[in-house]
C-alpha cells in the first residue's frame, strides 16, 4: 500500500491511474490472444469449423489493420460525429459492394481476386499456422504497426512461390507509383491546396468527403476482400453470404466504437489529416491509384504498401514545399517515413517466414534457388 501511495505521489494520481488501467487492458488483450491461439490449436484439424474460425479472426484483424488506409482519414476528420453514424454509412457500403461481387461472380465475394494462380481452389484442410496468421496480425495491429494483410494472410495459403512473387512485385510497384504520384500532386498543387484549406470548410466539403470516402472504401473492398475470403469456399451459399456480411458489418461497428483503436495514430500523426479538405484530397488520390491497379490486373496486391507510399510522398512534398505551414523538418519527415516502411518490411518478413513454415513446395523452391 505504501508503494502504491509513493508511486502515485511521484508520477501524479491521474497519470498513475491511467497506467494501471493501461496495464489491465493490455493483460486482457494478451489473454484474449492466448485464448484465440488455443481455439486455433483445437479446431484447425476440422476444416468445416476451422474455415469459419479463420475467417472471423481474419475479418476483424485485416480490417482493423487496414482501417488506416480507407476509413482512417474518415474517422480523423469526423471526430465530432457519432460513431454509429459513421458505422452505418461505411457498413452499408460494405454490404452493397460484396453483394455485387457475390451476385455477379457466382458466390465469389473477392471480385475474382482469388482466381489468380495459386488461389483458385477452396481450402479443404488447414494447418495451425494458417489460423494463427490473423491472430499474429491482430497482435501486430495492437503494436500500431501497419503491415501488409495481403502478404500476411494470402501467403499462408499459397504453395506457389511465383504467385507470392507476383503479389510482392505488384505491391512494391504500387508503393513507388503512389509515392511519386503524391510527390507530384502535393508539390505542384501546393498553392491551391493551401488556399483551399484556409478558414472553416464549406458544408459541401463535408458532403464531398463522405462521397469520396465511400468510393475509396468500396474500391478497397474490391481489392482486399480476398484477404478475408481466403479461408472460405470460393463460392458462398446465400446463408454463408449472410454470415460473412453480418460478421464484418458488426465488426466494423466495434472498430468505429473504438475510433480506429491504437493503429489510428498512424493517421493522426500525419500533417493536416483532421481537416476534412485535406482528408478528401488524400482519399481521392488513393482511390484513383487503387482503381488503376484494379484495372491493370486481378492479381492481389498489398494496399498497405500503396497507402504508405502515398503518405510518404505527401509528407515529403509538404516538407520540401514552402507553401505549407507548420510542417516538420526534413529529418523528422524522413525518420517517420522510414519508421512506417520498417514496420511494413517487418510484417513482410513475418509473412514470408509463415509461408515458408507452412508450405513444403516453397521450402523446396527456396532450397533449389539456394542450391541446397
Amino acid at each position: 500500500m505504501n508503494r502504491i501511495n509513493f508511486a502515485s505521489q511521484i508520477i501524479g494520481e491521474r497519470r498513475y491511474q491511467s497506467l494501471i488501467l493501461f496495464g489491465i487492458r493490455e493483460r486482457t488483450f494478451l489473454r484474449l490472444i492466448a485464448f484465440f491461439l488455443v481455439i486455433a490449436i483445437v479446431f484447425y484439424p476440422y476444416p468445416q469449423i476451422a474455415m469459419w474460425i479463420g475467417f472471423m479472426f481474419a475479418g476483424y484483424s485485416a480490417i482493423a489493420n487496414d482501417s488506416i488506409q480507407t476509413i482512417g482519414t474518415f474517422i480523423a476528420s469526423n471526430q465530432n460525429r457519432k460513431w454509429w453514424e459513421l458505422w452505418l454509412y461505411i457498413g452499408i457500403i460494405f454490404v452493397v459492394t460484396v453483394w455485387y461481387s457475390w451476385y455477379n461472380y457466382n458466390g465469389d465475394v473477392s471480385f475474382q481476386r482469388l482466381t489468380s494462380k495459386g488461389f483458385e481452389e477452396s481450402p479443404t484442410s488447414f494447418k495451425f499456422l494458417q489460423l494463427a496468421a490473423p491472430i499474429i496480425l491482430l497482435f501486430i495491429t495492437r503494436l500500431r504497426m501497419p503491415v501488409s494483410t495481403t502478404f500476411m494472410l494470402l501467403s499462408a495459403f499459397s504453395a506457389d512461390t511465383k504467385a507470392i512473387i507476383k503479389v510482392g512485385q505488384k505491391s512494391m510497384t504500387g508503393y513507388f507509383i503512389a509515392f511519386a504520384t503524391a510527390m507530384v500532386v502535393w508539390y505542384l498543387a501546393s498553392a491551391l491546396i493551401k488556399r483551399l484549406t484556409k478558414g472553416e470548410p464549406h458544408r459541401l466539403w463535408i458532403v464531398a468527403q463522405w462521397v469520396i470516402s465511400g468510393i475509396l472504401w468500396s474500391v478497397w473492398i474490391q481489392q482486399d476482400a480476398a484477404n478475408i475470403a481466403i479461408f472460405l469456399n470460393r463460392s458462398l451459399s446465400f446463408y454463408d453470404f449472410l454470415f460473412f456480411t453480418g460478421f464484418i458489418f458488426f465488426g466494423l461497428g466495434l472498430l468505429f466504437y473504438f475510433r480506429g483503436d491504437k493503429i489510428q495514430e498512424i493517421i493522426t500523426e500525419k500533417s493536416s489529416v483532421t481537416d476534412v479538405r485535406s482528408a478528401s484530397v488524400i482519399d481521392l488520390v488513393y482511390a484513383f491509384i487503387l482503381w488503376y491497379f484494379q484495372s491493370v490486373s486481378t492479381i492481389p496486391m498489398s494496399t498497405t504498401w500503396v497507402f504508405l507510399g502515398l503518405l510518404a510522398g505527401r509528407e515529403l512534398s509538404m516538407t520540401l514545399s514552402k507553401n505549407y505551414d507548420g510542417t516538420r523538418s526534413l529529418s523528422q519527415t524522413i525518420k517517420m517515413i522510414f519508421k512506417d516502411l520498417s514496420f511494413a518490411l517487418l510484417g513482410l518478413s513475418i509473412s514470408i517466414l509463415l509461408a515458408i513454415a507452412i508450405n513444403p513446395n516453397i521450402q523446396r523452391d527456396i532450397a533449389n534457388m539456394l542450391g541446397w
